[in-house]
């Protein structure tokens, strides 16, 4: 069983325009995919991704569309824009970068 870890501050931008890289999703399949994909590591509440979802939209890095979900209800579904792949591309290098710096400390301490 995995174990439920934190999101460090400032990854769940990353990890939504991840998930939204494969295709739009609804908020609740964000979670669920996010869950998914870490193997039930990680949880994000809708109290930290709503927010999230909206900075976002502001910036341009999503766009919402209310559309029927497959249970024919009525939800807002995020896709990813061009400024949104383009911010993926700069928040993976940055991770890359950061957790490269980190992995050297952590060896050499």
């Amino acid at each position: 069983m995995a174990q439920k870890t934190d999101l460090l501050q400032g990854t769940l931008d990353m990890l939504v325009l991840r998930v939204l890289s494969r295709g739009e999703l609804h908020g609740w399949g964000i979670t669920q995919k996010l869950e998914q994909l870490s193997k039930k590591a990680l949880q994000v509440d809708e109290g930290s991704l709503y927010p999230a979802l909206y900075r976002m939209e502001d910036k341009g890095w999503i766009e919402a569309e209310w559309k029927m979900t497959e249970k024919n209800r009525r939800a807002k579904f995020y896709a990813l824009t061009r400024t949104g792949r383009k911010q993926l591309e700069a928040e993976k290098e940055s991770w890359a970068r950061m957790t490269g710096i980190i992995a050297q400390v952590m060896q050499s301490a």
